[in-house]
């Protein structure tokens, strides 16, 4: 199971990113358990300045606007 944290305030483009995660780890068929992360200490302790953000197994793999689809599932499968 992927651990997947979206980073954000909890904007369109936050709930966005979530529902594209939750959307492309369906069609892999991948279990996945995702954080909404909204508090903006625990967002910079990230490291991010931008978001919304994407963390997966603790590794920020995007952050700022919202992801490709083909980068997303690149990221969910490796």
């Amino acid at each position: 199971m992927k651990d997947i944290k979206v980073l954000g305030p909890g904007c369109k483009r936050c709930e966005a990113a979530e529902a594209m995660v939750k959307d492309a780890a369906s069609r892999l068929g991948i279990d996945v358990k995702i954080d909404k992360v909204t508090d903006y200490a625990e967002i910079a302790k990230f490291g991010i300045a931008s978001t919304p953000g994407i963390v997966i197994d603790g590794k920020v793999v995007h952050a700022g606007g919202l992801p490709k689809a083909e980068a997303l599932e690149k990221w969910l499968r490796a």
